[in-house]
């Protein structure tokens, strides 16, 4: 049969790859900005098939003259590229005005297609948790409702001694929210849910988002090619509402790789116009994943600061790292007679050198003539120095028995000194120590806590306590919050900052990924379990709607199960208000021949999760009452003491 000039014009422009995507698809828009802009080489392709030259071109006097409002107006019509695909969309209403939604879209929702599962290789690429997403971009008049709190429902408290009904939510006297949390949803509408109860009340929030590596092995794949506007967009919605949650003194941790660090960095100047932004490079894989040029060893982790604020504090110095200095003062205003109560004995043990105590400040008539003296087994040791001049230590003996952690005893050619090091400076801008090994205090902690999770490549849990640390070391008190919560390091982080010091801090984590039961929650419990510490947490999920419906769109097997769902979603979902209800046959013949296509299943169930309409993906709080949603009493009366005056029931 001979092929219609559709299919020829089709056929002609894919041999242009600048207007092909990944599925070997005919990009128009890209046909059409080229149109535009009267491209040289579109020009000539279609000059090179007399047809198509005919229907596009007119002749005046020997030469060729563009119609470029014709070919534009006739590539731009609704019938053009009518595939299957296409005529589904154009009858069951997912067409408006001739452009799809995502084109119009400004907020981007995501959904898992399937659990976290890292196939452990050598190449970059499977560095990364693979996690494949579907996601929708919506238009802002398609936002309605979106981003009202939700019902929160499958309440459980978990302590050290298992899982228990949630009876109460504590609050401070403030009324502040004091419970850690972890929430199952999407991470934009958690946030959302969030945002007037934490308005304002998050000291630290570290995130380790999802990547978009350029390849076409993605280990984070999306619909329509995620690329770096679309996933500025998903990391733009989260990062404006997770905003209002910080006090005027919180920080954001962004930990990023080099794909997108540019691109992010852009995005902080609009979003964070008045903040410090700080790029640090922590070496997380020390055997390095080959690339194509070089063995990549790092990440980066992004600080965003109040400008002006002081708010990373000194770090913990490694025992190797420590520099030594001599507590004899020397130099200027040094003498003993400068500081009187400068000097005295420091006593250590004579055969282990340990310091053991400080004598009294000296009599100014007493010279002990030596800067070592014996006295059975100890030694005392005098502030004086190799020429026998009478010195000061740099502590008064009031005050030097604070600082006796950071002196040691050290014997320099047969006579004993005292030296003070340094444990704590600044955090430097490049983080090299082996503690920070994705493999050694990632993978295998999180394997130690849930023995068979398949969760490969989680952050070391030193990188992210060393985070969590340098922000809220000080404030015991602190809330931490993570909406890419992942395997749960941050609050494993928490949890032994906690332990460490006798805090309060509180960790509040956002995931949608199944593995939120399976492995986040199960390591955290174990966690504090290991750790002996008697915190404990709350578990519980934004109530789902039309939520529930992507689960089974995800779920599905087969052509004919989406078939079935299809039916089952138009008698009992909420549709977006275009779709049309009804199943004519011709847009189930329409669905069922992009079954047979390349990718057909996942075509289809992309289509059919657009059907729903996304205001309604789970309960909304205003609802609780609507008997089609059936919220029990117990939910009803936790939701009203979380939300307290925002409750509507």
């Amino acid at each position: 049969m001979e092929k219609s000039f559709n299919e020829k014009l089709i056929e002609f422009l894919k041999t242009d790859s600048r207007f092909v995507d990944d599925e070997g698809e005919l990009v128009k828009a890209a046909v059409i900005d080229r149109a535009w802009k009267i491209d040289r080489d579109l020009v000539k392709l279609l000059l090179a098939e007399s047809d198509v030259k005919s229907k596009f071109f007119d002749e005046i006097e020997g030469h060729w003259i563009f119609n470029i409002n014709t070919f534009i107006e006739y590539i731009s019509d609704k019938n053009f590229l009518a595939n299957s695909y296409t005529r589904f969309r154009n009858r069951i209403g997912l067409n408006i005005g001739g452009k799809f939604l995502r084109e119009r879209g400004e907020v981007s929702l995501v959904w898992p297609y399937k659990d976290c599962v890292l196939e452990g290789g050598q190449t970059r690429e499977e560095e990364k948790r693979k996690e494949i997403f579907f996601n929708e971009i919506l238009a802002q008049d398609e936002i309605d409702r979106l981003f009202d709190p939700k019902v929160l429902t499958n309440w459980k408290r978990y302590t050290v001694d298992g899982e228990q009904k949630v009876t109460e939510i504590k609050r401070d006297e403030n009324g502040t929210i004091r419970e850690n949390l972890i929430i199952k949803g999407n991470n934009l509408l958690a946030l959302h849910t969030l945002k007037k109860q934490l308005r304002g009340q998050v000291k630290l929030i570290y995130i380790d988002p999802p990547y978009n590596p350029p390849s076409n092995s993605n280990t984070f794949c999306y619909n329509n090619n995620f690329n770096h506007s679309s996933w500025l967009t998903f990391m733009k919605n989260r990062l404006e509402v997770a905003k209002e949650l910080l006090t005027k003194d919180g920080t954001l941790i962004v930990a990023i790789d080099e794909n997108e660090h540019i691109y992010l960095g852009v995005l902080f100047d609009e979003v964070f116009p008045y903040h410090e932004k700080h790029c640090i490079t922590i070496v997380h894989n020390p055997r390095g994943v080959q690339g194509t040029n070089f063995s990549y060893t790092h990440e980066y982790a992004y600080f965003i600061i109040p400008r002006g604020v002081k708010t990373i504090i000194d770090r913990k110095i490694e025992d190797d790292e420590i520099d030594w200095n001599n507590l004899r003062n020397w130099g200027g205003e040094s003498l003993r007679s400068d500081a009187k109560n400068c000097f005295y004995p420091i006593l250590i043990d004579s055969q282990t050198a340990e310091i053991v105590g400080f004598g009294d400040v000296c009599q100014d008539s007493y010279s002990p003539g030596s800067r070592n003296i014996s006295k059975g087994d100890l030694i005392e040791i005098y502030p004086i120095d190799n020429d026998g001049i009478e010195r000061k230590w740099r502590y008064a003996r009031r005050s030097v028995e604070s600082v006796k952690h950071l002196l040691r005893a050290r014997k320099k050619k047969g006579t004993w000194d005292i030296e003070i090091g340094k444990d704590f400076g600044a955090y430097k801008t490049v983080w090299i120590n082996n503690k920070y090994d994705a493999n050694e205090y990632g993978t295998k902690i999180v394997k130690s806590l849930v023995p068979g999770c398949k969760f490969d490549f989680p952050k070391s849990l030193y990188n992210v306590y060393d985070c969590v640390h340098s922000v809220v070391g000080k404030k015991k008190d602190a809330i931490v919050l993570d909406f890419f919560a992942g395997s749960g390091t941050t609050a494993h982080a928490v949890t032994l900052l906690n332990k460490a010091d006798g805090g309060n801090r509180k960790f509040i984590l956002l995931e949608q990924m199944h593995y939120i039961e399976t492995v986040t929650k199960q390591r955290v419990h174990n966690a504090m379990v290991k750790e002996g510490v008697t915190d404990d947490f709350i578990y519980c999920e934004l109530m789902k709607y039309n939520e529930a419906y992507m689960d089974k769109i995800q779920a599905a097997e087969s052509s004919q199960e989406l078939v079935e769902l299809w039916k089952d979603i138009a008698e009992n979902s909420f549709l977006n208000w275009y779709v049309n209800p009804e199943m004519p046959q011709e847009a189930v013949n329409d669905f069922t021949e992009i079954g047979k296509t390349e990718n057909g299943l996942d075509k289809q169930k992309k289509l059919l999760a657009e059907l729903l309409n996304k205001n309604q993906l789970y309960v909304n709080l205003s609802e609780i009452d609507n008997e089609d949603f059936d919220v029990n009493n117990e939910d009803k009366k936790l939701n009203q003491s979380f939300y307290g005056e925002a409750y509507n029931g």
